[in-house]
């Protein structure tokens, strides 16, 4: 404690005597006299401050120009920021004032810092011409202290040489903190120190992961690589446990019945986890009743609570190739709280009538009872839809075609509609790939889901004009950004390259051209590359208090109601309807926001983490096809070489610059290409290339190609 109050001393008077010469325009001052300007006039101060010029002057920081009298070498400010390594070991700080520009960081002048980690640091003054560069004087919080890796055992000591690319230090294990780990294993390892001048870190394995190359390790290895617990702590297993499955009589009293109404839900073949029920049914005024049901986890999981705090911790659930990471106990999410056919069920509800043309006439908020009379999957609602199958096939058929009213409604508003391929594996039971398809998205998808957006937005819009008038409601909202005119720009000009305009006027034209192209885009070659690359030119969706429309939906407000079983923003916006129908005051903003920023941080997690295991999965399932060729599509550019996704499977690789051997490329990347420098051959976004399955590194995940002889003549704008 003391070690760091002194350390906290110094840094004060770094910056005390760093303003004073810049204040008085770096002038030369000695020790007494900069004791004069800080007003310090006892001698320990005195002491200190020669102590710190002197020490200062040896790490270059202050100058001696002549004896006793100091200078600022170079004049520095302070700033936080959050640290983005590259692969030579040096770092960009990205400041927390997102209107500074990034600072590089020399290698030797990071410390310890760690990809992720808040630090502050010293900014030195600009030369002209010259990018901002800084010094990390303190690491304010580490982003992570546990890494995956593989262990490599020696005599008397050993190492986790880690699987995240952006740790670019190996962790030094003494032999008693191995825990039972082998040699060749792959491991979690924790920073326990990093003493002051050492090389690496020292660690101590927390836990054995299994055999590198072996499905189950290298699944449990993503999810511990991006910060997922593999299992919930005893206290949380516990409390699920204990929680009944039985409704008590007094609850059902207090809820609205619906167990006598037509209900059944729509979910994936091998779903477990039933967030959401729909009922249908007629009304006398020749309207329609629908209820969209949504399973009623508050009721069960407590604020607070263990059960609540591990929850928002993991933020959501992760659902990886061949698993799901649940974000509640499976007790809860597929048993209790799960929607399952012919079980009573609580839930919290969102019901509205309905006209012939999908208009709006009713809605009601509250909570419910359910009884679910049938579990379809999107297959077999498909098949009603579809007409090769009669059950429930006048309902199914009236919401079906409610459900395109309101999609063409939203289209016709603005909304933006992006169709990806969704790529699946088949896996054998040792969880190898045998094979991979193309995941289709039908009418069943889209009929849940757009009942499923109207409970969105119609919960988000009934808070947000309840608190107009008077004090603003605090409420979480799910918030997407109009996007980046300039990326726009550089997109509409890329997709005119196949022949698609983009009307950048405004943003309604925007959307209309963006769904024209996505339309005309679908089932073609470069339908992945353009929605892809379109995308990416959009904000990125997140959840806040702050602001609440949403861009890609035209939606004024938009929150998530539909699923709490699987993401906690929901389980917030569940908590917080209730509080204000039963004429709750407005909650603190400041603390949700923090919740806020928690949740779209562990959504992005979960993205990746889920992005990780396919590409695992394509790399074993092309390391079983070393030497085969294929047709490819650019998918992407960099300065080290191009992306191409495989027509076929949809597997991506990379084909390095250095193997391309006819000339020396480089990357033009405002036009998205690389260009031979001699022969100005181009390699475009989108071309099509025929490549061969070159090298595969299961344990990086990466996977190599080589282009096989390219008759095309290419050539330069």
């Amino acid at each position: 404690m003391a070690k760091r109050k002194s350390g906290h001393i110094l840094l004060v008077f770094n910056q005390l005597i760093s303003d004073i010469f810049e204040k008085s325009g770096n002038k030369p001052l000695n020790y007494k006299q900069i004791a004069s300007k800080l007003n310090l006039n006892d001698p320990e101060s005195k002491e200190l401050i020669l102590s710190v010029l002197q020490d200062e002057s040896k790490k270059g920081l202050f100058k001696e120009i002549e004896r006793g009298k100091f200078q600022l070498k170079e004049q520095k400010t302070l700033l936080s920021g959050t640290v983005s390594m590259t692969s030579d070991g040096s770092a960009f700080i990205i400041p927390d004032d997102e209107f500074e520009e990034d600072i590089y960081v020399a290698p030797r002048k990071l410390r310890t810092a760690l990809n992720g980690d808040k630090v502050q640091i010293y900014v030195f003054a600009k030369s002209k011409g010259r990018r901002k560069e800084g010094e990390v004087i303190e690491i304010l919080e580490r982003a992570k202290m546990d890494f995956t890796g593989i262990v490599k055992v020696s005599e008397r000591f050993a190492f986790l040489i880690p699987d995240d690319r952006k740790m670019l230090h190996d962790i030094f294990i003494p032999l008693e903190e191995l825990h039972g780990a082998q040699h060749g294993e792959k491991a979690i390892a924790k920073i326990t120190d990093w003493p002051e001048g050492a090389k690496n870190p020292i660690g101590s394995v927390t836990r054995v992961l299994g055999v590198q190359g072996e499905n189950n390790t290298e699944m449990n290895a993503i999810l511990a690589e991006y910060g997922f617990p593999l299992q919930f702590p005893e206290v949380v297993e516990e409390e699920a446990n204990a929680i009944p499955e039985e409704i008590p009589a007094e609850e059902i009293e207090k809820r609205r019945d619906f167990r006598d109404v037509l209900t059944f839900t729509i979910d994936p073949q091998d779903a477990k986890d039933f967030d959401d029920a729909i009922s249908f049914r007629y009304l006398d005024n020749g309207n329609y009743e629908v209820g969209v049901h949504i399973a009623d986890v508050t009721h069960y999981v407590n604020s607070g609570n263990p059960l609540d705090k591990e929850a928002f911790e993991r933020g959501t659930s992760v659902y990886l190739v061949d698993r799901v990471i649940p974000m509640l106990p499976e007790r809860l999410s597929n048993g209790v709280c799960s929607l399952r056919p012919n079980e009573d069920k609580l839930c919290f509800s969102a019901v509205f009538e309905l006209d012939k043309e999908a208009h709006l006439i009713n809605q009601w908020f509250g909570k419910t009872i359910i009884h679910s009379d049938r579990r379809f999957s999107y297959e077999e609602a498909q098949e009603v839809i579809e007409g090769h199958s009669q059950e429930l096939k006048h309902e199914i058929d009236i919401l079906n075609g409610l459900a395109y009213k309101l999609r063409e409604r939203k289209f016709k508003q603005g909304a933006i509609s992006f169709e990806t391929t969704e790529v699946k594996f088949k896996l054998d039971p040792d969880g190898k790939p045998v094979g991979v398809y193309v995941k289709e998205r039908k009418d069943a998808h889209k009929l849940i889901e757009d009942f499923m957006l109207l409970a969105n937005r119609k919960v988000a819009e009934f808070i947000a004009k309840k608190g107009r008038g008077k004090k603003k409601l605090t409420f979480v909202y799910r918030s997407h950004d109009a996007p980046n005119q300039e990326t726009l720009l550089g997109f509409a000009q890329f997709a005119a390259r196949f022949g698609y305009k983009i009307n950048t006027k405004s943003d309604k034209e925007i959307a209309r051209s963006l769904n024209h192209l996505m339309e005309d885009v679908e089932g073609k070659k470069e339908q992945n590359v353009l929605t892809h690359l379109a995308i990416r030119s959009m904000a990125k969706a997140i959840y806040t208090t702050k602001k609440s429309s949403h861009y890609g939906l035209a939606f004024d407000y938009y929150t998530h109601f539909t699923s709490p079983i699987r993401r906690y923003p929901d389980v917030m916006v569940h908590r917080l309807l209730e509080h204000y129908l039963e004429g709750g005051r407005s909650v603190n903003e400041e603390e949700y926001e923090k919740m806020c920023v928690h949740a779209s941080q562990m959504e992005k997690k979960a993205a990746d983490a889920e992005r990780a295991s396919v590409k695992y999965k394509q790399a074993e399932f092309l390391e079983e096809n070393i030497g085969k060729e294929y047709d490819g599509i650019i998918s992407g550019v960099t300065e080290w070489g191009m992306y191409v996704e495989i027509v076929e499977n949809k597997c991506e690789g990379m084909v390095r610059l250095r193997d391309i051997t006819d000339d020396f490329y480089v990357l033009d990347e405002k036009n998205y290409c690389i260009i031979g420098q001699r022969k100005k051959k181009v390699y475009q976004l989108g071309d099509d290339v025929r490549i061969l399955v070159r090298k595969v590194d299961l344990a990086k995940r990466q996977i190599d190609f080589t282009l096989v002889a390219d008759d095309k003549n290419r050539s330069s704008d």
